[in-house]
């Protein structure tokens, strides 16, 4: 499931969706970090949603993925919101750039 990042705001809606049919969440962090420190600037401060849907890696006894205080503090500058929407099944296909 891709990750849609969209705003509050009914009047600007979808903003974006990264990750296509990516369901690993350390890989999709991973791209979100990336596309924040890409599209801050570009944003004014508002109320945003990223939405990831992910399952479960194939294989995982701990450890995953990890949400960098500067990943947090560009999601807190903007208003943005993180939902963690979980699904059952594994993953195993990592994300492109």
């Amino acid at each position: 499931m891709p990750i849609h990042i969209y705003s509050e705001d009914t009047s600007v809606g979808k903003i974006d969706q990264i990750c296509g049919d990516i369901w690993n969440l350390p890989e999709q962090l991973h791209t979100l970090e990336k596309w924040l420190a890409a599209s801050q600037p570009k944003l004014q401060p508002g109320k945003y949603v990223a939405d990831i849907g992910f399952m479960i890696r194939r294989g995982a006894t701990g450890g995953g993925a990890t949400i960098a205080p500067e990943m947090m503090r560009s999601m807190a500058d903007l208003g943005m919101s993180l939902y963690l929407s979980e699904y059952p099944g594994e993953a195993e296909v990592a994300c492109e750039d």
